[in-house]
């Protein structure tokens, strides 16, 4: 397994700011090199939970250019970091367009004795509040179209959700923007979803559902469609949050 730790210090000069791992020929669910050592942690915890998180840096998506929201969602997903005991993991990738070029970039940790939960929220925290800067200093890309379908397909696979119980949280308007979908339109719909795939899946959080459409009818739309596909993947629970 070959993994590149690129520090983007300098980009984020003065702002403590910093991307922790990109892949340049990682395998699927790859850990990158600081978690390597907490595969020590021979057996699960009775409290171990995998969190895998997906920032939608695509154009429509206020993650990518409001800091206000960027760190409002970041203190979000840390306190459910914080939460969790020896042995579970946290996943970060990013998605909008579809091919792994455009997303390359990967974060992956293991809970142990050297890798805490604060330190892990830490590093989690400064990443996601750090994605407007990181798109505005040119280190990642916004896009046009929004995959959400194909990247919760791809983690399902990549990643999975057999062993541990599995949160995925997005943070996303939830706008599918695809060949599966266009939801900005309002009378279509999304594909059904592959069951088999999301075995094992407990809940699955938007954070951001319908922020930037400024209409209240659409964000109600828009939770009841992920809210009917949530269900039908086989997630246990589906939140879709606006604002909090």
């Amino acid at each position: 397994m070959r993994v590149v730790l690129a520090l983007l210090t300098a980009i984020l000069v003065g702002s403590g700011l910093y991307a922790l791992a990109v892949p340049d020929s990682a395998q699927p669910g790859a850990l990158t090199t600081r978690a390597a050592a907490a595969t020590e942690t021979a057996g699960a915890d009775a409290s171990a939970r995998r969190l895998i998180v997906g920032l939608d840096i695509s154009k429509s998506n206020p993650l990518v250019d409001d800091a206000g929201f960027a760190r409002k969602v970041a203190q979000r997903i840390t306190a459910q970091v914080k939460t969790l005991g020896l042995a579970s993991e946290v996943h970060v990738r990013t998605f909008g367009s579809y091919g792994t070029s455009a997303n390359a970039f990967y974060y992956d940790v293991v809970i142990s004795r050297n890798h805490r939960p604060e330190d892990v929220a830490a590093d989690v925290e400064k990443l996601v509040a750090g994605t407007p800067l990181l798109i505005r200093k040119g280190a990642w890309k916004s896009q046009d179209k929004t995959n959400i379908i194909a990247f919760l397909d791809n983690v399902a696979t990549s990643i999975g959700c057999a062993r541990m119980p599995t949160t995925v949280v997005l943070v996303s308007d939830g706008i599918e923007d695809s060949e599966y979908a266009r939801l900005q339109h309002a009378g279509d719909k999304l594909p059904a979803p592959n069951a088999e795939a999301f075995r094992g899946c407990e809940a699955l959080l938007i954070l951001g559902l319908g922020q930037g459409q400024k209409s209240p009818s659409t964000t109600t739309r828009l939770r009841a469609e992920w809210r009917e596909w949530a269900s039908a993947a086989g997630f246990a629970e589906f939140s879709g949050l606006n604002d909090w």
